[in-house]
């Protein structure tokens, strides 16, 4: 016996996805501006810092890129709670976590930037009297912004299709509207059908609104 699809009832309850959508989005966004806070603030240190700080920053970054999201997410949410008897909801849980998760990743493309400016352009700042301070903010990280910014819009990419895991401490985004519908419903098929959908097309819209925003900053250099 054949498979029927029948979308009537995931259009019926498609704001659930609308919404999920929304938050999916805002979650990536802040995510996106702590962790480029984060691993600016890191990437500086350990180009300009001691051999304790280059190491205490390696190790930051190589624990959170070779754990799982999904175990970052429980260690924070549910273990992080009994240690230092903190409670917090599970968005803002979710948001600290990808927050460290995307500065993780920060760290090393930012500190690629920093050293993949220009010698010469340090040496002209030295050169008309600027102060380290004054290199590192009008020279430095405007142009390591430049360099980097084909991988931070891929980092935001992914930052969006990684809200997906927030639907294990059920926090309303995409995913978990998606599973809301499944029980409720039981047209399995139909509801991640159309979620793909959505999760491409917000993807690929994203995507091509960067590669512009890259465009432009290429021409005005």
């Amino acid at each position: 016996m054949g498979y029927d699809l029948n979308f009537t009832l995931i259009w019926r309850h498609f704001d659930k996805l609308w919404s999920g959508l929304i938050l999916s989005l805002e979650l990536a966004i802040l995510s996106i501006g702590i962790g480029c806070v984060i691993g600016l603030a890191l990437a500086v240190i350990y180009v300009s810092g001691g051999r304790v700080a280059r190491a205490i920053i390696a190790a930051y970054v190589e624990v959170i890129r070779n754990v799982p999201l999904i175990l970052l997410v429980y260690l924070v949410f549910y273990g992080l709670p009994t240690v230092v008897d903190f409670a917090y909801s599970n968005t803002t849980s979710f948001v600290v976590t990808l927050s460290a998760y995307a500065g993780a990743y920060l760290v090393e493309v930012f500190r690629a930037g920093l050293d993949a400016v220009p010698r010469g352009l340090i040496d002209a700042g030295k050169a008309i009297g600027l102060t380290p301070l004054q290199r590192l903010i009008h020279v430095r990280l405007p142009t390591m912004l430049r360099i980097a910014l084909p991988a931070l819009s891929n980092t935001f990419v992914s930052l969006f299709k990684d809200t997906s895991v927030a639907s294990v401490i059920a926090v309303p985004e995409l995913t978990y509207g998606a599973q809301w519908i499944n029980f409720n419903t039981f047209r399995i098929m139909e509801v991640y059908l159309v979620v793909t959908g959505l999760y491409l097309v917000t993807g690929y819209a994203i995507l091509i609104g960067l590669r512009m925003l890259e465009r432009r900053y290429a021409i005005g250099r």
